[in-house]
């Protein structure tokens, strides 16, 4: 069997050696090229044309995120972040380079010894990246929000009280374009669950909030289910509405994940039936599939966006397998069936 091919690209020699070291070590890995910046990026990526590029984000001559929009752009190709700033700024290009493209994000290896697992992650993200078959960027455009949603057959009698939205591995970027295709007016809350690293996951909810009209902030636990405002799981915590209320847990991980889709998913379906509609997207593995199908049964709207805009059409396929999706939809029709079905609550 052909081994992955890997071109890593950071601008510290230690850290490509060591990246380099770990990649080497799986007999399933090759690693075929290095890189000091993002213009070298491309231009190894044009010769070699590698499985996967492991990519650092703050670099001289081209920093990562203008290379992963070039690549993207000319010659799509799996990207692994693997990034140690905690600086505001970098963080944020980070977020902008996951919504241009990249895979996945992965924390560089700490040095004070507290992170053993590090190279197997690293091993496994590579490995799921190489089997992703990337989409060619920029990014789609959203059309009418009415046209759209009459082609998406959306029933304007089904008034809902809340919209719930699960995602993963390229989940930043499709939540990012639903958001923006949401009207600024949107007059029912969204509860997010959204599967990234953690170390990254403590801003994302900031950055989010500054890529659309709407607010975006992280859930608070005890409080009132909002009029309005994208509200989003905090990483390493469940989101779960109760009684009127949502409640933030460290319940076991449902599908080694937490927060898990499924336990955001099933409490909606309980608390709100056919008020609520969900909507799963891209994403590795099979969580919320089953929440998604918990919904349905309650009544409510349920959405699965289709393998064509997904960069990983896992969860959504494992929930077009159990039935869960009433619509199957390509990620420009998401948010203009969900903008028809909140406008239909405030009609007489």
């Amino acid at each position: 069997m052909a081994r992955v091919r890997v071109l890593v690209v950071d601008d510290s020699l230690t850290v490509r050696r060591r990246i380099v070291e770990v990649l080497q070590s799986d007999p399933e890995l090759e690693v075929v090229g290095e890189a000091e910046d993002g213009r070298r990026c491309i231009e190894l990526c044009q010769q070699l044309r590698p499985d996967v590029i492991t990519l650092d984000m703050v670099m001289p001559v081209m920093s990562g995120l203008a290379a992963t929009e070039y690549i993207m752009a000319y010659f799509p190709t799996p990207i692994v972040i693997v990034s140690a700033s905690m600086n505001r700024g970098d963080v944020f290009r980070t977020y902008e380079a996951l919504a241009a493209g990249a895979i996945e994000v992965v924390e560089k290896p700490r040095d004070d010894g507290t992170d053993d697992d590090w190279e197997s992650r690293l091993i496994f993200t590579v490995k799921v990246a190489a089997r992703v078959k990337v989409i060619t960027h920029p990014r789609l455009r959203l059309g009418s929000v009415h046209a759209a949603a009459r082609l998406a057959g959306a029933r304007s009698d089904a008034a809902i009280e809340a919209i719930a939205i699960g995602a993963s591995t390229g989940g930043p970027g499709a939540v990012v374009e639903i958001l923006r295709g949401l009207p600024a007016s949107l007059s029912v809350p969204i509860l997010l669950v959204v599967h990234i690293d953690q170390a990254f996951g403590k801003s994302f909810a900031e950055w989010l909030d500054g890529q659309s009209s709407l607010r975006v902030r992280l859930a608070t636990d005890g409080e009132r289910l909002p009029a309005r405002d994208v509200v989003m799981a905090p990483p390493d915590q469940h989101l779960v509405l109760r009684d009127g209320r949502l409640h933030l847990t460290r319940d076991a991980a449902r599908h080694s994940c937490r927060p898990s889709v499924d336990t955001l998913f099933e409490s909606v379906a309980a608390q709100l039936g056919r008020r609520v509609a969900a909507c799963l997207l891209t994403g590795m593995g099979r969580d919320g599939a089953e929440g998604l199908l918990a919904v349905r049964r309650a009544g409510g709207a349920t959405i699965a966006q289709d393998e064509a805009t997904s960069i990983v059409f896992g969860m959504p396929r494992e929930a077009i397998a159990l039935g869960a999706a009433l619509h199957v939809l390509p990620l420009e029709r998401i948010a203009p069936m969900l903008a028809t079905l909140a406008e239909a609550r405030s009609r007489p």
